[in-house]
């Protein structure tokens, strides 16, 4: 076996790891591949000839990137956009596909991931690295360029505001948010068969006057008529508290200009409410996660 090969063998090997620690940086599938791809390629531009822990190594590399990622992300959700109008609908499905299950494999990492969203890149680092990898502190304050003990403390802060949310929040709440979450991201990516799963089979979607008039549909009823209104779109939604319950927001400059608000029943979405409004919205109690 070549170099070529046993690196390509050890990275392949590595990977699943390399993948769950993206995911629960970034809590998105499409961006934990993006950068296990990036730490894929930096391997193949690097001499680690001398390097004795390859896992470790590739470890702090996915951080590093996903680092960025996250420090970045805030002003990709000020940019414009919303539910755009693509014309592209993927072939139905049938509903009983299991993908939902994959989205949602692990509830309570599921719903932890709407924690995390509420922390600055460093606390997220640091909590995620630590408590979840038990990597130690000297290594995550190499990849964030502080000191030791500024890394225990910014893991210190985030567990503390984890432990905050989830307690305020409540077991359900989280849960529900959780759905909302990866909703979204089966949205951005196109998922067909993850939405189809996630709503119920009577869903509704209705839009406000306003929405209408931007040129969203008035209504859509039937899950797959929802899952298509979603599909591949609302990519700058952010999940959102909306009075206290479950939803999703667009949020230029952290002012709402575009709600979503989600009726859930058990573990199914049989609503969906898009507000325009800006009389409506001024009136909603918006926390952004």
């Amino acid at each position: 076996m070549d170099d070529d090969e046993w690196l390509t063998a050890r990275f392949e090997a590595t990977r699943p790891h390399l993948r769950g620690v993206a995911h629960r940086m970034l809590g998105s599938a499409s961006e934990a591949d993006d950068a296990v791809q990036e730490a894929w390629l930096r391997l193949h531009r690097s001499d680690v000839s001398d390097v004795e822990n390859l896992g470790g190594w590739l470890t702090t590399v996915v951080s590093r990137v996903c680092l960025d990622m996250l420090r970045s992300r805030s002003s990709r959700r000020d940019a414009p956009g919303g539910l755009d109008t693509g014309d592209d609908v993927p072939a139905p499905v049938d509903i009983t596909d299991p993908e939902y299950e994959a989205v949602l494999a692990d509830s309570v990492g599921a719903a932890l991931l709407v924690v995390l969203d509420t922390l600055d890149p460093s606390e997220r680092l640091a909590f995620v690295l630590h408590d979840m990898f038990a990597v130690p502190f000297d290594d995550i304050a190499s990849i964030v360029g502080c000191s030791h003990a500024a890394a225990r403390q910014y893991a210190s802060r985030a567990r503390r505001r984890v432990q905050g949310a989830t307690t305020t929040m409540g077991d359900d709440l989280v849960e529900r948010q959780a759905l909302v979450a990866a909703f979204l991201e089966a949205s951005r990516e196109g998922r067909f068969e993850a939405l189809l799963a996630m709503l119920d089979p009577d869903a509704v979607l209705r839009a406000d006057r306003v929405a209408v008039a931007a040129g969203a549909s008035a209504e859509a009823r039937g899950a797959r008529a929802v899952a298509e209104t979603f599909s591949g779109r609302a990519r700058v939604a952010a999940p959102a508290l909306i009075d206290g319950a479950a939803g999703a927001v667009w949020a230029p400059g952290g002012r709402p200009k575009v709600a979503f608000d989600f009726t859930i029943t058990g573990d199914r979405i049989t609503r969906i409410d898009l507000v325009m409004d800006p009389d409506r919205l001024a009136g909603l109690d918006v926390v952004i996660l």
